[in-house]
């Protein structure tokens, strides 16, 4: 019987994870963490590790299929990663000096009104618009935003995919496809490093549920990319926003659950 609650809750993990890393490049921390917490009864280090580590290949294989679609700007991401990377560690550094307040909550909020933007004002942003920022300027918005989306993530612990794509499309003018493809691009590696440092400190997972969280989180990331870069602008917006809405609202529920 035990074996049938895991494969079914790592299966509708792996699923709320997929759809939104594959629509959105939203973290699947920001999902399967809580399922695993709450039905499994998982310890949450252990629970953030799998959940980052299913994340890297779902966001890779996400990454390829929106390169493949000519929807991601390798350049200004790698430069944008950097930044992010860095300033990570100076988040974290920066929290461990103040009180201990838990945000994550404020990711969760964050996606759910994010969604709803989406659903409401549409990204309708085109490549031409896009492509009429100079290529100086682009470099800097990418460093300076970086900066900002690490700082925030390693502040409280979250929120990095949600952050990205919220500044990628607001401050930086993305069209909605690349801004995806550009996120996951810099997720692969985000959750890549926190995945190895979160098995590096706690040590091994629970293989069984391990296997089962990112095999699932790889299919439905499949799925829902190679829909989002076949599907019109308009209907992208739609979807991505009622993913986001569900994901945020389950996650909310499972929080009151706890």
């Amino acid at each position: 019987m035990q074996i049938w609650i895991t494969i079914l809750v790592t299966f509708f993990a792996g699923m709320g994870a997929g759809l939104g890393t594959g629509f959105a490049g939203m973290s699947a921390a920001a999902v399967i963490s809580p399922m695993l917490i709450t039905f499994l009864g998982m310890d949450p280090y252990m629970a953030v590790g799998i959940a980052l580590s299913s994340d890297v290949l779902a966001s890779a294989v996400s990454a390829y299929t929106y390169h493949k679609n000519g929807n991601l700007d390798v350049k200004n991401g790698l430069i944008m990663m950097g930044s992010v990377l860095a300033f990570t560690v100076v988040g974290s550094y920066v929290a461990s000096l103040v009180p201990s307040a838990t945000m994550g909550n404020f990711s969760v909020f964050m996606t759910f009104l994010l969604g709803i933007k989406f659903i409401v004002r549409p990204v309708m942003t085109t490549k031409e618009s896009m492509q009429s920022v100079s290529a100086k300027k682009r470099v800097v918005q990418s460093l300076v935003c970086g900066m900002l989306i690490g700082f925030i993530c390693g502040f409280i612990g979250a929120g990095g995919g949600m952050m990205m794509l919220l500044i990628l499309t607001t401050v930086l003018g993305y069209e909605l496809k690349t801004a995806v493809g550009t996120s996951v691009f810099i997720m692969a590696f985000t959750a890549l490093t926190g995945a190895v440092s979160h098995f590096a400190i706690g040590g091994t997972p629970d293989w069984l549920v391990w296997t089962l969280c990112v095999i699932f989180t790889l299919v439905w990331a499949r799925i829902a990319a190679v829909f989002a870069n076949m599907a019109q602008p308009k209907t992208l917006n739609r979807a991505t926003g009622i993913v986001l809405v569900v994901l945020g609202a389950v996650i909310m529920g499972v929080g009151i659950l706890k």
